[in-house]
């Protein structure tokens, strides 16, 4: 990467929360108030949501989860549904709300491509060969460019949620690819465990959820902080309490 590169991609703050699953007994209300307000208060670039915005994908949990979005309104909010988001054709509603379930945005030296991985009252992910092209080109087309992927479904294991289960189906095939296309971080969501791993030089890196007690062990409600600058620091954030820096690393490596 040239000088003119870093320039350009230098103090990026990216927002990436999770499984806020309206509507469900586990949803804490304060929490996500809590959150959206922290989120608010950090002024983020981008914020992107990977999925489980509902407990059954009813139109009503989609319109509350808009509601609290819009308390962060002043950034560009990317979202992909989950697995939750599907159920009862809740695709469908996703889609009036908030938008096609594809999203791709060419932001200052950052490529970002969103892909819905759910299937309607499956809970198994799927990307499918038929987007393998399009993940190709999105991230040929600016090659300088910091390249972020995110999805709902994770790509691998993550610890410390009991027996695995519910990865991706292709998550081979698309591992292969992102790597092969540049992909510096992958984000998602879905186990409810903040997890971070490197492969190659691809990071992923898991959200746990931000608004239920929905939790596995000791873990609490949370969301990530991405700055993109001469380094990448990504830093863990439980709602009501102080950052941990789980990564700082310079853009070369």
């Amino acid at each position: 990467m040239n000088k003119g590169e870093k320039e350009q991609i230098r103090k990026k703050k990216i927002v990436h929360i999770s499984d806020l699953h309206l509507g469900s007994a586990q949803f804490l209300p304060a929490v996500l108030e809590d959150a959206m307000n922290e989120i608010k208060s950090l002024s983020p670039d981008i914020v992107i949501v990977t999925g489980d915005l509902t407990s059954e994908g009813y139109p009503f949990q989609f319109e509350n989860a808009k509601e609290y979005l819009k308390k962060i309104s002043d950034t560009k909010v990317l979202i992909v549904p989950g697995n939750h988001d599907s159920y009862n054709v809740g695709y469908l509603h996703f889609e009036k709300i908030f938008g096609y379930r594809y999203v791709t945005l060419h932001y200052d030296g950052i490529t970002i491509l969103g892909m819905d991985s759910s299937e309607p009252d499956l809970d198994d992910g799927h990307i499918g060969r038929e987007h393998y092209k399009e993940i190709e080109f999105t991230f040929k087309e600016n090659p300088g460019n910091f390249k972020i992927f995110f999805l709902h479904h994770h790509l691998l294991p993550v610890p410390l949620t009991g027996r695995e289960k519910n990865i991706l189906v292709d998550a081979g095939d698309v591992l292969e690819l992102l790597i092969r296309s540049g992909v510096n971080l992958v984000l998602s969501g879905h186990r409810h465990v903040p997890h971070l791993w490197k492969l190659n030089n691809m990071y992923l890196l898991n959200a746990g959820t931000v608004s239920t007690n929905r939790l596995r062990g000791s873990s609490k409600p949370s969301y990530n902080i991405i700055e993109i600058g001469r380094n990448l620091v990504i830093k863990r954030k439980y709602v009501g309490a102080e950052d941990d820096y789980i990564l700082d690393v310079p853009l070369e490596t």
